[in-house]
């Protein structure tokens, strides 16, 4: 009899389901399901840098999907043999006393400080400064340094205690918080007992301050000088972490006929989206993988012995497993990379969609066929005649900081700029600018690692930009002066999900092993032009010397 396993990717816009053969990692059935609340920006202020999502969107994305790709790929109940959820983080949500997210209780409906805080909310920007100064200076362990060094308003006790002091009513009706992928493990489990219930090592641990040297979450003395209602939240929240090759329990009777599934199902312990999409990208010592979406998520894997007591400075932190159980995964990134371009669209498109599509001159079926040709061709315009500038034209310099600095050294209240314009400057122009500046951070990223003797000799690019924009990634290639492969799978995360739901179910011994046969291959590998790395690397200096000015006004205005 074969065996299946399903990967579920819960990322910013939609949630998708694979439907995986184990025995050769075949895919025989995706679906994708978008997060209709979320496309209608409900419960978000972009100006105040307020990102919630309900959970309904991600409910309703799990029961859509999971039945579709069983539809589809007509495979018998019981040969479904586990499954694993991986989502964004940190993406907290407060949850009652019986597991229920608060958000679908009654008169918190509606309610943004009741939603799930999704990793690129960063109303907490005064909160995780509060942390940093005390972890500092309150003359014990400091926690924040298995995380860089500096903890970030997109992580778990930022945003709670923002939540805290903006809603009491929350608060009050609020019993513990979850990170998305412990709540949507959760949610298909039948371990409902709170305290018991396995939370995910890789979301504990890159995002809550969690590590074994301190005996897991901050200490209660340490978060009550924060809030007193930290302190209290503690004994609501975990005490252990595992890994996902684990079982978190199995399907339970609910979900289980919702979904047309058996009890029988390994549902194994959640993780986040880019720990997850190395694992369907074959990760391995020295390689860097890049997950490029709106952001980025940059991840390696370390031996402890070769890492030991070292902490690596100015990234997103160091957890033992939570990349591959018994290996160190470290992590970095950009907050903002396909968010850089998209924000430039979206005022480029300013006067189509308020002058053009309001124009009484063009009937409504001319002006759908329009924004129809529009969209099929702006992107792709924009980005031939970038690509057709010569390097040797001025171009613009600009900082990706359109959503702050995640890496190195988090700081979310820095902002993007751009100099360097004259009237020759056109759209074309701003657009090959912010593409070198989204290749620059990675620069910047790669950089700190090296510098920090963590060796990079493989990058490993995947998700929509590294499959979707051969200009990206050669200037990437370029400006890192390193080859770059291109992982073959749409879904390299949901991919990395169902190998941790195979071994999980006992289907392999280990992930590695797992990943090994199930992982995706590589379409594409882009190699530095010699003739441009110098030119870029000169460009990189232009970059780091209006980052620095940049960086400089804003601690002087803090």
């Amino acid at each position: 009899m074969k065996n299946y396993v399903i990967g579920l990717d819960y990322g910013s816009d939609s949630v998708r389901a694979v439907m995986i053969d184990a025995q050769n990692g075949a895919e025989l059935a995706s679906e994708v399901f978008w997060y209709p609340r979320w496309k209608a920006q409900k419960y978000c202020k972009p100006s105040i840098n307020q990102f919630r999502q309900h959970p309904l969107d991600h409910i309703e994305g799990l029961e859509h999907t999971i039945t579709s790709v069983i539809k589809q790929s007509e495979v018998s109940p019981e040969t479904v043999k586990g499954i694993c959820i991986d989502t964004t983080g940190s993406s907290p949500m407060p949850v009652t006393k019986d597991g229920t997210a608060l958000a679908c209780t009654q008169g918190f409906e509606e309610n943004p400080n009741a939603m799930m805080v999704l990793w690129k909310d960063h109303t907490a920007v005064k909160e995780a400064n509060e942390i940093n100064e005390l972890a500092r200076n309150w003359g014990d362990e400091d926690y924040t340094k298995y995380e860089g060094g500096i903890y970030s308003s997109e992580w778990f006790w930022a945003k709670i205690l923002h939540v805290a002091r903006a809603d009491k009513n929350v608060i009050d009706a609020t019993h513990t918080w979850m990170e998305h992928c412990d709540f949507m493990t959760y949610l298909l489990a039948d371990e409902k007992d709170l305290k018991k219930f396995k939370r995910s090592r890789c979301a504990a641990g890159h995002k809550a301050m969690w590590h074994e040297s301190w005996g897991g979450l901050p200490d209660k003395e340490f978060l009550s000088q924060l809030d007193p209602y930290l302190a209290s939240l503690r004994d609501n929240l975990y005490e252990e972490t595992f890994t996902s090759n684990e079982i978190a329990g199995h399907l339970n009777k609910e979900w289980a006929e919702k979904l047309g599934l058996t009890t029988d199902t390994v549902i194994a312990v959640g993780t986040f989206d880019a720990h997850a999409g190395a694992v369907g990208a074959k990760v391995d010592h020295h390689a860097l993988v890049r997950v490029m979406g709106t952001s980025t998520c940059d991840i390696m894997v370390s031996s402890n012995e070769a890492l030991g007591d070292k902490t690596v400075k100015g990234i997103c932190g160091q957890v033992d497993g939570s990349v591959i159980p018994g290996m160190v995964g470290l992590e970095a990134g950009q907050s903002a990379f396909g968010d850089v371009l998209a924000w430039f669209k979206s005022v480029l498109e300013w006067p189509i969609d308020n002058l053009v599509m309001e124009s009484k001159i063009l009937s409504d079926q001319q002006k759908k066929e329009l924004k129809e040709e529009l969209e099929s061709k702006f992107m792709r315009t924009l980005t031939e005649q970038a690509e057709n500038i010569p390097l040797s034209e001025v171009v613009p310099v600009a900082l990706d900081w359109v959503n702050g600095r995640r890496t190195p050294d988090a700081d979310q209240e820095l902002k993007s700029a751009i100099t360097g314009i004259s009237l020759g400057t056109k759209a074309p122009h701003i657009f090959k600018a912010l593409v070198n500046a989204i290749c620059f951070g990675a620069k910047m990223i790669v950089d700190r690692f090296e510098e920090e003797g963590v060796k990079i000799e493989t990058v490993i690019g995947i998700g929509g930009v590294a499959r979707k924009s051969p200009f990206i990634m050669q200037t990437l290639a370029n400006v890192l002066n390193m080859p770059i492969k291109v992982a073959e799978s749409d879904q390299a995360p949901a991919l990395g999900a169902a190998i941790y739901a195979a071994v999980a179910s006992g289907i392999y011994e280990n992930v590695i092993e797992a990943s090994k046969v199930m992982g995706s291959d590589f379409e594409a590998e882009y190699f530095p032009q010699s003739s441009q790395v110098e030119v870029y690397a000169k460009l990189l200096l232009e970059y780091k010397q209006l980052g620095n000015f940049v960086e400089e006004q804003t601690n002087k205005n803090k």
